[in-house]
């Protein structure tokens, strides 16, 4: 179920509510570049400034117009397990396949806070979990050992979104587990992939959903060579994006470029200014002269 390339979709909002239509024809857009998956409701998607009505709401739209042709994997993580149970079940009453739960944020507990509050998760849903392990966003890292212990003490716990930025502890932890790793950073793919990696939970995905997953797909054929010709000329927009600003800022901003979307997030997220705008617009123009962004041609 989890191989290759899914997308973590963002939320077009307009005038202050969630923009339908436009995460309709996101959702189109990136089935039609051939992504594996959805991921709505993530940090992409603006998850933690969406209400309750609004995060049940946008997953149950994304799982009516993907109608089956891929899987949807909702986060569906907060910052108390109490709260990510309720979220997640209401992720599964929305239609989602799975549910995607970050460590919880602020509150930065330890390793044994972290394996009760993914246990109580786990034990109330019975769709397959991702783990999400980011600490930059989250404050606390999941650690290798409680990771492994969660696939074999849960049978439903059986991946990870691994975006820690180290392909070592990617390569501890796939020594000690055969749980799924997904790369939760586009231009670490092709090195998470040499270590085990099956696939990506993409950001770039939005922008680029044939690119990216022409790459995991190449990558995982085993095709180094092509792998590394579109890993190279990928990068600029896969590190220059992310590099950027917060992600969904350079992501979200991208898209309205594109006329995909209005340019509007949910504060704290706010726009980017105008030196990083044109920054971004030169990420953009050098990856159309690569060759490799037919969407935005």
């Amino acid at each position: 179920m989890f191989r290759g390339c899914f997308v973590a979709l963002v939320t077009p909002f307009r005038d202050g509510a969630v923009d339908t239509r436009a995460l309709d024809e996101l959702v189109d857009y990136t089935i039609a570049g051939g992504v594996s998956g959805l991921v709505p409701c993530g940090t992409t998607g603006e998850a933690p400034s969406l209400s309750g009505g609004e995060f049940e709401a946008v997953i149950a739209a994304v799982v009516k117009r993907t109608d089956g042709k891929v899987p949807v994997i909702a986060g569906a993580g907060t910052n108390t397990t109490a709260k990510t149970i309720e979220h997640s079940k209401a992720a599964v009453r929305a239609g989602a396949d799975g549910v995607m739960i970050v460590a919880p944020y602020y509150n930065k507990p330890n390793q044994s806070g972290l394996y009760q509050h993914f246990s109580a998760v786990a034990g109330q849903v019975d769709v397959p979990i991702i783990l999400y392990n980011i600490p930059g966003r989250s404050g606390v890292e999941i650690s290798a050992e409680t990771i492994a212990r969660l696939h074999e003490d849960h049978t439903n716990i059986v991946a990870v979104k691994h975006a820690t930025g180290s392909i070592d502890g990617a390569s501890l932890l796939s020594s000690m587990s055969d749980i799924t790793i997904l790369s939760g950073d586009d231009s670490l793919t092709l090195p998470l992939i040499s270590v085990g990696a099956v696939g990506l939970i993409s950001v770039v995905a939005n922008l680029l959903p044939h690119d990216m997953s022409s790459l995991v797909n190449t990558a995982l054929s085993g095709d180094l060579e092509a792998a590394k010709e579109s890993h190279r000329k990928l990068f600029p927009v896969m590190n220059g994006l992310l590099q950027l600003d917060t992600n969904p800022i350079p992501i979200k901003t991208a898209l309205a470029m594109r006329g995909m979307m209005t340019e509007e997030f949910r504060l704290p997220m706010c726009r980017l200014d105008a030196d990083k705008r044109e920054r971004l617009q030169s990420i953009l123009a050098q990856t159309t002269t690569n060759e490799v962004a037919r969407q935005i041609a």
